[in-house]
């Protein structure tokens, strides 16, 4: 009776003693029984390092690609297992790294965190080798280890309330956590560049939100940071042609929110630089896409008192923008009239340089629609009591391109700027703008001087005029002033009624 009851147990096979002593994990029934997370016990006893393979946690991967992956205990070399082994041993690995290390206290520095650190460094290190494969586990592991490292909130800015007008004289601040950062952004970034990996398969983990998270980065006070975003991002474009209108999109907005909300982020020079390479791709002829993003999101840029901290990279994608298609130079002169710094003198001189640079490039056709307005400007310009912007606006006609427009057009412009030169000639108090002055109207007699001699004519009769009007206003308020100061006969003077009294006692 016993022998058969003993008989219907279970019986262990030796196949699965034989893999126990081993070490390894009898597969199927561990995955199926346990849906928690395994955690790798870093401090695991020698005897323990020796087991070679384990199943996956589903809690790293997704059941579907899950199937089949083996990882080896990450505290292994790669030139301690065989070839076909070190693709698991490098999943292993990014998940060991996917633990984050608190780098608030400098000089407290633990295990983990060297432990974690060298990691890093034979993870870079094997892609870099080109010995990597980005399967589809790879990448999953590979995008949730950048995720879970790179991917924070920022602590709140500290810095005065200003908006950052004068961001660019202050101290950059830095992470104290870059060391660990920074292998981490090298990593993704061979990640993107790798030569073979797949990108209709990594799409699926590099996707729109992982995009976005990626660009809230860019508010990193981090510079180190931001410039490594920048290369990523722009690899990332370059790799993910679907994701491109995604990121031209979210770009877009972010540049919105900068411009018309907060007029604070850190890193629009950063971006900008990003777009200056991708707008000098843009195809011929440009599509309406592309120049919204110059009218809606470029020309505001030049309105936010922060404008120096990225006025180059700025001035380069509007340069990109008119090299692709020269009608746009009429567009951006004229945002570049309405958003026209008035008492902000630095900027002033920005917008001068950017001026030129964009009428180096404008067409006749496009220079002759926009010309009024803007030698109106140049006029004021010239004029200006702050001795750098009337000088930088006197160089303009150094530049031998600016100077044939303005000869070829100078029956429309010499009215314009003569009245500006005789006002400067009698009133500024800058020698060196004086002696600017003198060699332009020079210039300009060399050129026409019939048509000199008339706009001086006309601004003499213009001035005798208005100190006719002048003459004409002044004894008007004379007649005013003696008709208010006339006093009247008293014997004409009706006297008050008083009123009668109240016959009814209220």
């Amino acid at each position: 009776m016993l022998k058969q009851i003993l008989s219907k147990l279970p019986r262990k096979s030796q196949k699965s003693d034989s893999l126990d002593s081993a070490g390894v994990d009898s597969g199927n029934h561990n995955s199926n029984s346990s849906n928690g997370v395994q955690c790798t016990n870093i401090g695991n006893s020698i005897t323990s390092r020796l087991s070679v393979v384990k199943r996956v946690s589903t809690a790293v991967f997704p059941s579907s690609i899950m199937a089949g992956v083996e990882a080896v205990e990450p505290n292994l070399s790669f030139k301690d297992v065989s070839n076909p082994q070190k693709q698991n041993l490098f999943i292993s690995k990014l998940n060991l790294c996917c633990e984050v290390s608190d780098f608030s206290d400098p000089d407290k520095t633990t295990a983990e965190q060297d432990l974690k650190r060298q990691t890093l460094i034979e993870l870079v290190d094997f892609v870099s080798s080109g010995s990597a494969k980005f399967n589809e586990p790879a990448i999953a592991a590979m995008c949730k280890m950048c995720a879970i490292n790179l991917f924070r909130a920022f602590p709140p800015k500290y810095r005065s309330n200003t908006t950052s007008g004068e961001a660019e004289d202050e101290e950059p601040m830095f992470d104290p956590a870059w060391s660990n950062l920074q292998l981490v952004y090298d990593l993704l970034l061979r990640f993107v560049s790798y030569s073979s990996l797949d990108a209709k398969v990594s799409k699926k983990y590099v996707d729109h939100s992982f995009i976005l998270r990626l660009l809230d980065l860019f508010e990193s006070e981090d510079p180190r940071e931001r410039d490594c975003l920048k290369t990523i991002l722009h690899r990332i474009y370059g790799k993910f042609m679907v994701h491109r209108p995604f990121i031209r999109k979210a770009v877009s907005n972010i540049i919105y929110r900068f411009v018309f909300e907060t007029e604070r982020h850190n890193g629009i020079a950063e971006l900008l630089e990003i777009f200056g390479s991708v707008i000098s791709g843009f195809a011929i002829p440009l599509k309406e896409e592309h120049k919204i993003f110059l009218w809606r999101a470029l020309i505001p840029l030049h309105k936010p008192k922060s404008v120096g901290v990225y006025h180059q990279q700025l001035t380069y994608c509007v340069v990109q923008f008119i090299d692709k298609d020269p009608k746009l130079a009429y567009s951006v002169i004229k945002g570049l009239l309405k958003y026209w710094p008035v008492t902000n003198s630095q900027k002033e001189l920005m917008f001068i340089s950017e001026l030129e640079e964009i009428m180096e490039m404008i067409s006749m056709a496009e220079f002759q629609k926009i010309m009024v307005p803007l030698f109106r400007r140049i006029a004021c310009c010239l004029n200006s009591s702050h001795y750098q912007v009337a000088e930088r606006a006197h160089l303009l006609w150094n530049n031998e391109h600016i100077l044939s427009l303005i000869t070829q057009n100078r029956q429309v412009i010499f009215p314009l700027i003569i009245p500006a030169l005789e006002r400067n000639s009698q009133n500024h108090w800058n020698q060196a703008v004086l002696n600017l002055t003198q060699n332009i109207r020079k210039m300009f007699c060399e050129m026409d001087e019939e048509l000199v001699l008339a706009c001086q004519r006309k601004l003499e009769e213009e001035n005798s005029q208005l100190s006719e009007a002048a003459e004409k206003r002044k004894l008007t308020w004379e007649r005013l002033e003696t008709a208010a100061s006339f006093q009247p006969a008293t014997a004409n003077i009706i006297p008050p009624v008083k009123p009668a009294a109240c016959p009814v006692a209220c």
